[in-house]
């Protein structure tokens, strides 16, 4: 094979010398450190601490707290593996070698196969420990491994480089066709879509009367079935309120937890997103954090460049391809991930601070069936405006009543778009998220339902910026319903397959939360006309309905209305905007503008299914206010806020006096994301 490479000057491997264990190894990579830089022992000894409680690579930490230049660490290693470093110059991988172990699974590992002679095959490797591992792929079985050695960005760029097409190819069809919204072809040929549609507008215009009655009786039912599930919800809120969760702790054997952010044209919101994430408490070893990227993107990317990116964090530029989408942008980063918890932040997410220790604690002690974990969300601009004081009780109704009401009754639970992490394995079973699904949160709660495992909410928050105009709400809004439209629509090409996936209370709540729920929005005019019965005024259904059902029809217009303001206020009591519960009182008004993102929704469901309709963050982001606990971190003292360990996260003398992103003055206290206001200057809620 010819791999026009120059392979470098490889010492012969020696079959009677047995390498040393990762722990020996470790061990005497951390003596040589702390012989050779006495200054530095402090925090050397403290990373070496934090690997070894975590059972990770001391290269992983060292890397994460970046106490050492990269070109320093790769000279120790070599040094104490005796492997060599790579040679000058760009790295060029074998592309036959590649495609055969597979781009992910050397993305994985961070090794890049450079090309073979005879049984020899050479490798470049960002930690010498991974060459026993990868020894065992059956791709390498009967042949030598000799490994030199890079730095994993170098080794990331060049299988980027050489596989992109296999990766981006991947992103984009990683889910079935017949599971996704890509394989919707429409049944009707497109010839005869115009006269179907000019025949339901004949029949709307020559029977009235029918088409009034029929709508009305499928509006009803789905009035029904919703106050039902509002009921149920509202009497198991009250009867189960959330319990504190206890202090978190760090489990013995953290997992790796890989966050994945995408963003796209939001240069201005990146040193924000980095300052809040930098207040996540959990070893930097353990975690990693992927900022997603465009191509076409520019800008964002020098933004994020120009930041200075700690060790633990890095940057993923997605190529162009068929379609511009969040989900299509996660599947491609996820080859990137390492982590065995897979989590989703937006760019404009605020988090508590504890919120992956109580991932990892609650995984740790469930069973392996519990695919998924979604965190409660919330608004840190409430009172921007009207539209965000509805969307902030909105949102504190679903999270904070309906969701965990569905959870108990065994409903199927559409995901939020952001906090909730997955366990890599069942992620990768389901085939990721749908890369043509403008909802693939929601769509990936209901495979995960189909596949018999369970979601569960988890007791944390993010705070996050409420889309508070009304264009901009009315475009994402419209997303979201098209989103839910069409993944009813895939799911139910085979509603028999579904039926026995589901179950027949799974199936009957898939119904009610999908096509339900979208058809109240849809049919919300006729929905309001009943107003008029109330006012005394003359109504299309008098005289076509008998007064008794008539009269009930609007007892349960009425009874779902108050059941929504209950949820609401119920939410609401449970974040930390309790006196909004006033604004419920005008729902109706609110759901004006989610009937104009219905129809719009309706249209683009059939004329642009895949168009994302991106929501621009930032606008509100000064506004950050609420009650203390969520302190961030002093940049005096390090790249994040202490562990319940002692030790954990000591850092040299000379990186405390480093300049940081976002140092303030000397002196300084630290800095709190949502700054306590004084009894003097506290606003209540309005």
């Amino acid at each position: 094979m010819d791999t026009r490479h120059h392979f470098p000057e490889l010492p012969p491997l020696s079959s009677s010398a047995a390498a040393p264990s990762p722990a020996a190894a470790d061990a005497q990579l951390l003596n040589l450190l702390l012989s050779r830089f006495p200054e530095r022992r402090p925090a050397l000894r403290s990373a070496g601490l934090t690997a070894m409680r975590c059972r990770i690579p001391l290269t992983d930490e060292l890397r994460a707290r970046r106490l050492l230049s990269e070109d320093l660490l790769l000279t120790l290693l070599s040094e104490v593996s005796g492997l060599p470093r790579s040679g000058p110059g760009p790295l060029r991988p074998c592309a036959e070698l590649l495609r055969l172990c597979g781009a992910a699974a050397c993305l994985q590992a961070l090794c890049l196969p450079l090309g073979r002679r005879g049984d020899r095959v050479v490798l470049a490797v960002a930690d010498p420990h991974s060459l026993a591992r990868i020894a065992e792929w059956p791709v390498f079985k009967g042949l030598r491994l000799e490994g030199c050695l890079a730095p994993p960005e170098e080794i990331r760029t060049a299988i980027a480089r050489c596989a992109a097409p296999a990766l981006l190819a991947a992103a984009e069809t990683r889910l079935p066709a017949d599971l996704s919204v890509r394989g919707l072809a429409p049944s009707l040929p497109r010839a005869l879509r115009p006269a179907l549609w000019c025949a339901i507008a004949a029949i709307v215009i020559l029977q009235p009367a029918v088409a009034f009655l029929l709508l009305t009786a499928w509006l009803s039912l789905a009035l029904i079935a919703s106050t039902a599930l509002r009921l149920y919800a509202l009497v198991q809120g009250l009867r189960h309120p959330p319990k504190p969760p206890p202090p978190p702790e760090l489990v013995a054997e953290p997992p790796v937890i890989s966050i994945l952010v995408p963003l796209f044209r939001e240069p201005d919101i990146a040193p924000r997103l980095l300052r809040r994430l930098e207040a996540l408490a959990y070893p930097r070893g353990c975690l990693e954090v992927l900022l997603i990227l465009e191509e076409q993107d520019p800008e964002t990317l020098q933004a994020l460049r120009s930041a200075g990116l700690p060790g633990w964090m890095q940057l993923v530029v997605v190529p162009k391809g068929s379609v511009t989408t969040k989900p299509r942008a996660m599947n491609y980063a996820l080859s990137f991930a390492r982590g065995s918890i897979i989590g989703i932040y937006d760019a404009e997410d605020a988090p508590d601070s504890d919120q992956l220790l109580q991932v990892a604690a609650t995984f740790e002690a469930a069973p392996e069936d519990l695919a998924c974990l979604q965190g409660a969300l919330d608004y840190y601009n409430p009172r921007s405006n009207l539209i965000a004081r509805l969307f902030t009780a909105e949102y504190a109704a679903w999270f904070r009543v309906m969701m965990p009401a569905l959870q108990r009754i065994g409903f199927p639970m559409p995901l939020g778009g952001t906090t909730l992490f997955i366990r890599r394995a069942h992620l990768e079973r389901l085939g990721a998220w749908d890369a043509h699904n403008v909802t693939e949160d929601a769509d990936l709660g209901i495979r995960i339902a189909r596949h018999g495992l369970r979601t569960q909410m988890l007791s944390v928050t993010t705070h996050e910026e409420a889309n508070c105009r009304p264009r901009p709400w009315i475009r994402q809004r419209s997303r979201w319903i098209k989103g839910y439209i069409l993944t009813w629509a895939v799911h139910m090409r085979n509603p028999l397959r579904l039926w026995r996936a589901l179950g027949p209370k799974g199936f009957a709540g898939y119904q009610l939360l999908f096509l339900g729920a979208q058809s109240q929005v849809l049919l919300a005019p006729l929905n309001w006309s009943f107003w008029l019965i109330f006012a005394g005024l003359p109504h299309p259904a008098r005289g076509l309905i008998a007064e008794p059902i008539l009269l009930t029809m609007t007892a349960v217009f009425l009874l779902s209305e108050v059941l929504l303001i209950a949820c609401a206020a119920l939410g609401l009591q449970r974040t930390r905007h309790p006196s909004l519960w006033r604004v419920t009182l005008l729902f109706q008004f609110y759901h004006l503008m989610a009937a104009v993102a219905g129809w719009r929704a309706l249209r683009e469901a059939f004329r642009n299914p895949f168009y994302w309709a991106k929501t621009s963050h930032g606008h509100f982001d000064g506004e950050v206010a609420g009650p203390p606990g969520i302190t961030l971190p002093d940049p005096h003292e390090g790249d994040g806020p202490a562990l319940p360990e002692a030790g954990l996260r000591q850092f040299p003398e000379s990186q405390k006096q480093k300049t940081s992103l976002f140092a303030g003055p000397a002196g300084s206290a630290p800095r709190q994301l949502f700054p306590k206001k004084s009894a003097e200057t506290e606003a209540p809620d309005r």
